[in-house]
């Protein structure tokens, strides 16, 4: 399909015009995409996201700005802003951040007066991000990172052990969220604790957003959560980026004011009005697009654990978010096993699991799979029993990975359209492509 612009490329340009198509025709149309942490964007928002504003700057808040030219990226900004609150009856959001990490060291920043302190989170084992630990952005702020204590049966935070630790440390800060996510954390039994010590609760929602916005996990800020911070391209299917959210307007102003000039400069305008975009999609969507996800995460994890694989959380029923965790140590962990399955276009996370340690971290035992991709590109649960099959023929039968990937690819034909979004007509983009100046 590109072939006829190698006549008019240098060879180095058209190389890297070949290996960005080559790369789009693979993820978006031949695999299977199972990473939790990812997600794809509809028409409407690739549409929106390619704009002018890619190239502009607007250091600061709207309507005050260092920078000419933002007549309509601060109106932008206020409107996306107000979307994103409406959806999630918050008081104050800042779409500034450029992703997670940013909006948790900002956070970080704010909620411990500069840094220093005390903050209890879930051990990297049981999911926490690595921004939260010492290896990471709240190491770097000077903050003590102590793992709260963890329940592997229950895939949770132990509530009674975690509260004595609380009434015992007195952190200042108390970090909840992660990346290997099951179950709801226990915010509102926490944060009594939190507030006796006079400490911070901060929820960090980066993996589940998008299934907070369906009302289908639960709603930290409404459940004792003084912040929240979050990406906005996992289970949310927006662009890469980030953002805040908060209840408590102390902690709004003093945020504005780290998050830039501290942490952020220009804040990528193009990510505006595309997260503005996929928050509309949540409001008349997301219910149904979040039931959906749960429920082929749920089928997913029974028809694996029917194959005979070991996945964790049996006890709950496995899942009550978009992840699915199996233990695959006798498979020979979770980087052998996530290379397998690439091999037969499978696209997979390995990841540590309770039971590993730090060392672990390039060679873990576990597997960590997400279905809010597959839902995404209007897979259900009858598909999740075909996922299921692959699997089990790549890793217990050991058919050749090439083998099962050349039907991976046949069966992902099936699904190539992006499902709860808005159906507009292919002229509309058509349209919009003309526009003068627009890219």
């Amino acid at each position: 399909m590109i072939e006829g612009l190698r006549s008019f490329l240098p060879e180095d340009a058209y190389r890297v015009v070949e290996l960005t198509y080559l790369h789009n025709k693979w993820r978006k149309t031949e695999t299977l995409n199972m990473i939790p942490s990812e997600n794809v964007t509809s028409p409407l928002v690739d549409m929106v996201y390619m704009s002018d504003m890619m190239h502009r700057y607007a250091e600061g808040m709207p309507f005050k700005r260092f920078y000419q030219g933002n007549i309509y990226v601060d109106q932008l900004e206020v409107l996306a802003s107000k979307i994103v609150a409406d959806l999630f009856k918050a008081k104050y959001v800042d779409l500034r951040p450029i992703s997670g990490t940013i909006a948790n060291g900002a956070a970080f920043h704010v909620l411990t007066g500069g840094g220093g302190g005390k903050a209890l989170v879930a051990p990297v084992y049981a999911g926490s991000h690595v921004s939260h630990t010492k290896y990471g952005i709240l190491g770097a702020l000077r903050i003590e990172e102590i793992p709260l204590p963890f329940d592997a049966e229950e895939m949770n935070i132990d509530v009674d052990k975690a509260v004595r630790q609380i009434r015992e440390i007195k952190p200042d800060l108390v970090i909840l969220g992660g990346s290997v996510y099951l179950f709801p954390h226990p915010v509102s039994e926490l944060s009594e604790a939190v507030e006796e010590v006079d400490g911070k609760l901060l929820y960090d929602a980066a993996h589940v957003l998008g299934l907070i916005a369906g009302g289908k996990f639960h709603d930290p800020l409404r459940e004792g959560a003084h912040i929240v911070t979050s990406s906005t391209h996992k289970t949310f299917p927006g662009p890469q980026g980030g953002l805040m959210m908060t209840n408590d307007e102390k902690i709004y102003k003093k945020f504005k004011k780290v998050i830039f000039p501290v942490f952020v400069s220009n804040h990528h305008l193009h990510r505006l009005g595309a997260t503005a975009i996929t928050a509309l999609e949540m409001k008349y969507f997301g219910k149904e697009y979040a039931e959906q996800t749960i429920r082929n995460a749920k089928a997913l994890a029974e028809h694996l654990h029917t194959y005979g694989f070991k996945v964790l959380g049996e006890k709950r029923g496995f899942t009550e978010s978009h992840q699915v965790v199996l233990d695959v140590r006798e498979f020979g962990g979770g980087a052998p096993v996530a290379e397998l399955l690439e091999r037969a276009n499978i696209i997979t996370n390995k990841n540590m699991i309770p039971g590993d340690t730090p060392e672990m971290v390039k060679r873990p035992s576990g597997l960590r799979l997400g279905t809010q991709e597959l839902t995404r590109w209007g897979m259900k649960e009858r598909e999740m029993e075909q996922v299921a099959e692959f699997f089990k023929r790549i890793i217990i039968d050991k058919e050749p990975p090439d083998k099962v990937g050349a039907e991976v690819k046949e069966f992902r034909k099936q699904f190539l359209k992006i499902h709860y979004t808005f159906e507009l007509p292919d002229d509309a983009f058509r349209e919009f492509e003309k526009l003068p100046l627009l890219y």
